[in-house]
């Protein structure tokens, strides 16, 4: 559907788009807690749960209840109506953000000419959820919290956007369509093979945009209990809960989008080879978790301003370089 073009059955195409959005939302993160609980099993060599339903399937669907079943405590002298609004402001933004995504030939919600754009637009209030949560809370730790998770949204932001920039001066479009289109089948006609170093300077910055270990930072547990959502309980928890696994799945279908060819393979383009590509980079995210240690955050803030921000604004340049001179 255009952007130009709403109409009511547009606005009911919309609605019915949000709410398959949040069934995906809610799935995967009952998906990824398990795969994510089986995966670091696997790499610390123990089983990981096992004992609710067959191989522990049903364990995150009774940690799912357990967690929406717990009572909302609220702190006092926080800011009543910040501290209800942040997890809400985390969670439903996001819904937007995936309706520009194509998942299909045929399978895009909304077709928006710069859909990159809105992505990266709407993605700040995720940022904003953050701060406001531990702004809102009165809590030392939390207010901690928020002021990493801001200085480390904006800084790794920035080498994300050229990442994606390069891969959008070699299509010559910002339409994630188009984008797609100008990708062959095959894996050595992806992006990932042409701008092999944006691709690698989009993996590390997807983990810190989502603030995900090694550069989880704002949540560090042995640091600061858990960040800007110390004070959270209950759905106000569940919400930031979701919305991480639900910026986890957003990040990945971007990647494969840009760098992965999107919903094309070998054999028969369609949406599955979207969901595949995207699943592969989370558990990409996963392993990574369960890897590496926590770094210092003077050390997350150096690798981007040392290394990867020159690294992107290199291959930015050398990208306006080739597409200049040599052509698409």
């Amino acid at each position: 559907m255009e952007l130009s073009n709403i109409s009511i059955s547009g606005l009911i195409i919309l609605v019915i788009a949000c709410l398959l959005v949040i069934a995906l939302m809610v799935v995967n993160a009952i998906v990824m807690v398990y795969a994510e609980r089986k995966g670091a099993g696997f790499i610390q060599r123990r089983p990981g749960p096992y004992e609710v339903g067959p191989w522990g399937t049903l364990q995150p669907v009774v940690d799912s209840m357990k967690l929406l079943g717990k009572q909302i405590f609220v702190p006092s002298n926080v800011d009543f109506f910040l501290f209800f609004a942040a997890p809400v402001l985390a969670f439903f933004p996001v819904l937007l953000l995936f309706l520009p995504i194509p998942f299909g030939p045929f399978l895009t919600a909304l077709k928006v000419p710069d859909g990159i754009v809105l992505i990266l637009a709407f993605a700040g209030f995720g940022l904003l959820a953050n701060l406001l949560a531990g702004y809102a809370s009165n809590n030392k730790y939390g207010v901690l919290g928020a002021g990493r998770a801001v200085s480390q949204g904006v800084a790794y932001e920035i080498p994300m956007i050229l990442a994606l920039l390069a891969v959008v001066f070699q299509t010559g479009s910002m339409n994630l369509s188009e984008i797609v289109e100008a990708q062959g089948r095959w894996p050595w006609s992806w992006n990932i093979l042409c701008q092999p170093l944006a691709f690698f300077i989009y993996l590390v910055t997807l983990v810190a945009e989502t603030n995900r270990a090694p550069f989880d930072l704002p949540e560090g547990e042995s640091e600061l209990t858990a960040g800007f959502h110390t004070e959270y309980s209950g759905m106000g928890f569940a919400l930031f809960f979701l919305a991480e696994y639900a910026n986890m799945l957003l990040v990945s279908f971007v990647c494969a989008t840009f760098f992965l060819g999107g919903y094309k393979g070998p054999v028969l383009d369609g949406f599955w080879w979207t969901f595949i590509k995207a699943y592969l980079v989370m558990m990409f995210i996963v392993w990574i978790r369960w890897t590496f240690p926590r770094v210092r955050f003077d050390q997350l803030l150096n690798i981007n301003w040392k290394w990867l921000l020159p690294l992107s604004i290199l291959n930015l340049w050398i990208t306006a370089v080739v597409v200049n001179f040599i052509g698409k």
